[in-house]
């Protein structure tokens, strides 16, 4: 999968410049794209892009759906393109914050723009384009329209506090409601069918390009989803079709009291009685989306923390066996080539490292834990790395490494990365020193944060794991990727036999 030496930008499509508030698939990120392919670059790394909602702090990996797609990340712009939006719809949109994603503000804007162009799109006459969308996405599309169209319209009150017609998904009751919100349900449609349009567009002109485009598959979804509303057998509920158990992780780097998630955990022994059909048309979908794909969490399909349901933190869980080598054998027995990547940091065992050995799969190294501990059992450090890998400065979850190097490395780390360059660092210095070092390594692909290229300071950190408010928020200035950037990219990604 990794063939040769390359690398690329991680920045998610929330944090490009756009005058409407928040990153979309619009002018701004075929901009990034070229700034890309000018920099010899090779990849752009995004994290999921799955429907958000406010009940989980907008986050992109506490998904609503496994399958549908973000529509505050619908361009404006393109739907004016394609005579869904007039311009005087877009000409005068509220001002918004430019380094930071007001969610709430944006979800109010843009829910307005997206009733007239449904209204527009309702009055065209008929879309063989649409009507295909809709046939070849109907094993996911329906359900996530009606259960959205239901949600609105019964408001604050999880699905399993709905009637039982509705909770239970039948009745006459379900087909009423499904009739009268009608015109809910169909807007639902059209907006998924749009973002996957406006996708599939600058997903081909990253192609052409010769730039790939690295997914992230958030490993669990949300309770209150249509997921989990459609399909509940999946998933270890009681009779009241309420969670058993919540997923997390127990205490870690990020934690004392480890991170509990609140996701619902999945009845593996049930999904094995399917060949893991869900999670094979899952796979198939984003291998459809993206060139490669992240697996967040990867751990968990090989053992995983569940907690009990109502713990308040993470303290009392216990790990339980995953499908491992089996779901592995049919996920490769449908998709002999699936481009997949391991996310195996934090706790891993030994079973962990089998399966990834076993199946060859790319792992991560990250710069920002290489100067802990004894450097001969550290896989981070550069002179651990191995070819079947993709080097980082940091992660979204990691500050940036200015951010880190000023407010979290301890003077021991300090010393031990002073005296593995062979001379002492400043803040200043500090992103490009670790640029230079994932670039140089053997893994055979390194990618870098667009705020460590920029050389940003703690305040753009994108996540904070275990923090529940104020993550998903940093925002691209325009202008930020000049050219005097892009040829010193470019220079060292020549220098280090990556373009």
């Amino acid at each position: 999968m990794l063939r040769k030496r390359a690398s690329g930008i991680l920045l998610h499509v929330t944090s490009l410049p756009s005058k409407y508030g928040i990153g979309d698939l619009g002018p701004q990120a075929y901009k990034f794209v070229d700034f890309l392919a000018s920099s010899s670059q090779s990849y752009w790394q995004i994290l999921p892009l799955t429907y958000t909602t406010a009940k989980t702090d907008y986050s992109p990996y506490n998904c609503f759906s496994a399958f549908a797609g973000n529509p505050l990340l619908i361009s404006p712009d393109l739907l004016r393109q394609d005579r869904l939006l007039t311009k005087d719809d877009i000409q005068n949109p509220p001002s918004f914050p430019q380094t930071r994603v007001n969610f709430d503000k944006i979800v109010r804007y843009k829910t307005k723009l997206f009733k007239v162009a449904f209204r527009c799109f309702r009055r065209s006459p008929g879309n063989q384009e649409y009507d295909k969308f809709c046939d070849e996405n109907s094993f996911w599309l329906e359900d996530f329209a009606t259960f959205q169209a239901l949600t609105h319209h019964i408001g604050n009150r999880s699905w399993c506090d709905w009637p039982e017609e509705l909770k239970n998904r039948k009745g006459r009751r379900l087909r009423a409601i499904k009739e009268h919100l009608g015109d809910n349900i169909g807007q639902e449609r059209f907006l998924q069918y749009v973002f996957h349009k406006q996708w599939k567009q600058l997903k081909h002109y990253c192609n052409e390009r010769g730039i790939q485009i690295i997914g992230d598959i958030p490993i669990y979804v949300a309770y209150h989803s249509p997921d989990v509303w459609a399909e509940p057998k999946n998933f270890k509920l009681d009779r009241d079709k309420k969670p058993k158990h919540i997923a997390g992780v127990p205490p870690d780097y990020f934690s004392r009291t480890g991170q509990l998630w609140g996701n619902p955990v999945y009845d593996w022994q049930f999904l094995k009685k399917t060949n893991y059909l869900w999670w094979m048309n899952r796979m198939r979908h984003n291998l459809t989306m993206f060139d490669l794909v992240r697996i967040d969490h990867f751990r968990g399909l090989i053992s995983y923390w569940q907690v009990p349901a109502g713990h308040k933190t993470a303290l009392h869980g216990t790990w339980v066996d995953g499908p491992k080598y089996d779901f592995f054998r049919m996920l490769l027995r449908h998709f002999p080539t699936a481009p997949i990547i391991a996310e195996d940091l934090g706790y891993i065992t030994s079973d962990v490292r089998e399966v990834i050995e076993k199946f060859t799969l790319p792992t991560m190294k990250v710069l920002q834990f290489a100067f802990d501990g004894n450097s001969y059992a550290n896989p981070h450090i550069p002179h651990n790395h191995i070819e079947n890998c993709i080097v980082y400065t940091g992660t979204h979850d990691n500050n940036t490494t200015k951010g880190w190097f000023e407010k979290e490395a301890t003077r021991t780390q300090k010393k031990r990365l002073n005296e593995y360059l062979g001379q002492k660092v400043s803040g200043r210095q500090i992103h490009w020193q670790f640029i230079r070092l994932a670039m140089s390594s053997v893994a055979k692909l390194a990618i870098i944060p667009v705020q460590d290229i920029l050389g940003l300071s703690d305040i753009a950190r994108m996540n904070h794991p275990a923090a529940k408010k104020g993550n998903w928020l940093w925002r691209l200035k325009p202008g930020q990727l000049n050219v005097t950037l892009s040829s010193k990219l470019k220079q060292l990604t020549k220098i280090m036999e990556r373009d």
